[in-house]
């Protein structure tokens, strides 16, 4: 087997320990991963066998870490769980609240071992709180949030937009922000700390703007009639003459402007607005159904090819096959292949530590017997 390339990226001095777990975990660590951090995965053992190898294993958010498995019910696994712990900078993990700590590896016990450990707790609800025991998804913490309520069109029911609000954005994104703010934090300290990143007060601080733009008496409380929420007819998506969708976000003035003339709105919807009219919501439903019928004049690729190069802010609504090979995200390769598989490259870019996708996702316990001999280990602590 070939060797993997040294570790590059702006975290490449630091080393993670994840505790697997599923979504958004993962997702923090796969970050860290990217931008150089070494992350080793604690996988569960399963009665004692090893998981088949051949190939990458297909789960992307894993990517770029090693995996060991161990027996955390176990008091060998326990024990060689807290000398992975020792001699690292992170830890995630993404359980119930009191599941680490039955195990004896919650944070009183990790950070004397290390006082220097910055404990990453990934949880819906957090750690506390009338719901912090209970089950729940990214559907349940961004609707208490107010964030679901806002996703949906005029008259209809709330769209759940996929996972990403919750579990992505509102989780994982905000515990690499805290994980890596601490890091910092260490550097002057000395002192490690405990992070509590709930998707239910990451999704809230997602919907900030929102806030802010009803403070300012600009937005309603109604679903589908704002500027942002599919209520302005130039912040939309249209379906074309072939089934296929552009979106448009021509907000400003100016841009609204280079738009209806590419497309030809002015003269085949009634002659030009005014600026008043444009921004008033009572012309908005009208206005949407003239600019319906003319974009189904057109497939999708025809209205692109006349105003998606401008500054009209129009784009195509590209598919999962699709959005690879649009020419903007080739041109950055901001789609890349690794082990065979397209996949979103790492983000964001650095000019002197660019990250990369460091190796595939490891089956679970492919680096066990690696990883405990960079212990001093001489076996393996597990079934």
């Amino acid at each position: 087997m070939t060797a993997p390339a040294p570790r590059t990226g702006p975290l490449s001095s630091l080393r993670v320990i994840e505790f697997a777990g599923i979504g958004p975990g993962p997702f923090a660590a796969m970050m860290l991963a990217d931008m150089g951090a070494d992350v080793i995965r604690v996988d569960r053992t399963r009665s004692g066998k090893t998981l088949a190898t051949d190939g990458a294993h297909p789960d992307l958010l894993n990517r770029g870490r090693r995996s060991v498995a161990l027996d955390l019910k176990s008091e060998d696994g326990q024990r060689t769980a807290l000398e992975l712990v020792a001699g690292a900078d992170m830890l995630i993990e993404g359980f119930r609240p009191g599941v680490m700590e039955r195990l004896g590896l919650g944070p009183q016990v990790c950070l004397a071992r290390n006082p220097r450990l910055i404990y990453g707790r990934m949880t819906g609800w957090g750690q506390s709180g009338p719901q912090a025991a209970y089950a729940g998804h990214d559907i349940d913490y961004i609707a208490i949030t107010g964030a679901l309520y806002g996703f949906g069109r005029r008259d209809e029911p709330p769209v759940p937009p996929l996972n990403l609000v919750g579990d992505f954005a509102g989780g994982a994104m905000m515990l690499a922000f805290g994980l890596v703010s601490a890091a910092l934090e260490t550097r002057d300290s000395g002192r490690g700390q405990v992070i509590d990143a709930a998707m239910v007060d990451g999704a809230a601080v997602l919907t900030t703007a929102i806030h802010a733009l009803r403070n300012r008496g600009v937005w309603t409380d109604d679903r589908g009639v704002n500027l942002l929420d599919t209520g302005a007819p130039f912040y939309e998506v249209y379906e074309c003459a072939d089934g296929k969708f552009v979106a448009v976000g021509a907000i400003e003035p100016q841009f609204h402007r280079v738009l209806t003339d590419l497309i030809g709105l002015d003269e085949n919807c009634g002659g030009v607005e005014s600026e008043a009219d444009r921004m008033d919501p009572a012309q908005w439903p009208a206005r949407k159904q003239q600019w319906s019928a003319l974009f189904r004049t057109k497939t999708r690729d025809e209205w692109c090819a006349l105003a998606e190069r401008s500054d009209g802010c129009l784009a195509p609504v590209l598919d999962w096959n699709e959005a690879p090979h649009h020419p903007h995200l080739a041109h950055r390769q901001t789609f890349v292949e690794h082990a065979g598989v397209v996949q979103p490259a790492p983000a964001p870019r650095f000019s002197r530590t660019p990250g990369q996708i460091q190796r595939p996702a490891p089956h679970p316990g492919e680096h066990t017997d690696t990883i405990l001999t960079e212990l001093g280990l001489t076996s393996p602590a597990t079934p």
